[in-house]
């Protein structure tokens, strides 16, 4: 009998999947049969060769700036169709740089509406399978941030957008959800878990008592595009061990 998380034939694109969740995304569907391209910010997949969280052995991989608009829209597609699109793009700007001009911009560029212009680049592919999207933002979405006001803003605008592409794209055959993560530790995140203080305080206030994992989210990306979800459209699973509670 064939696993509900057999993705043997399916075609999943992983945007941001160079390295962190997004990696750990790509190769939990890749493991389980699928053929899988990433896109990613460096110019070649080599050029990620012993960068901590990065594994691209048999993933596609195509540069794209996902900043820019145009360079999503001229971007080609890695396969004839699409039955799985994951948005796991991502950036953060420190030191209180969200507050002035040039860091929010970058921020929601990438964090939001970057998310709106993959989708709608793939929307027609996506439909043609009946496939499903995930969109993949942050428990920060749901609460103020101290110091970066954009990333806030950008992961709950990615909440909402999920609810309201689910609504809208639905009669098409496209699932849209998410998923929240908590603390995982990534290359966004070692400015908290490189600290032994911070990472102390806030193992503290994890219920589970330990950070997330690349492949804990993965379980819930699987979970979300495999027909186990057949049914549900538009929501966001918080995956973050119990530290949102």
């Amino acid at each position: 009998m064939t696993s509900d998380t057999d993705f043997s034939g399916k075609r999943v694109l992983v945007v941001g999947g160079s390295s962190g969740i997004g990696n750990g995304i790509a190769h939990a569907f890749r493991h389980r049969g699928a053929r899988v391209h990433v896109w990613g910010t460096r110019a070649t997949a080599a050029d990620y060769a012993g960068n901590e969280g990065s594994d691209l052995a048999d993933l596609g991989y195509t540069c794209v700036d996902v900043s820019d608009p145009d360079l999503i829209d001229e971007a080609p597609s890695p396969f004839e169709g699409l039955d799985v699109l994951v948005l796991c793009q991502g950036t953060v700007v420190y030191r209180r740089g969200e507050f002035e001009r040039q860091g929010w911009d970058t921020v929601m560029a990438v964090n939001l509406d970057s998310v709106m212009d993959c989708a709608r680049k793939f929307r027609s592919a996506l439909a043609t399978t009946k496939g499903s999207i995930i969109i993949v933002s942050s428990i920060a979405g749901f609460k103020a941030n101290i110091g970066n006001p954009a990333y806030a803003a950008s992961k709950a605008g990615a909440v909402s957008l999920t609810k309201t592409l689910g609504q809208a794209w639905a009669r098409e055959g496209i699932r849209v959800n998410g998923l929240a993560p908590g603390l995982v530790d990534t290359k966004l995140t070692k400015v908290t878990t490189e600290n032994p203080e911070r990472r102390a305080g806030a193992l503290a206030s994890i219920p589970q008592g330990r950070l997330g994992t690349p492949g804990d989210m993965a379980g819930a990306a699987l979970f979300l595009a495999s027909p186990l979800a057949s049914y549900v459209t538009g929501h966001t699973i918080v995956v973050d061990g119990g530290l949102s509670l």
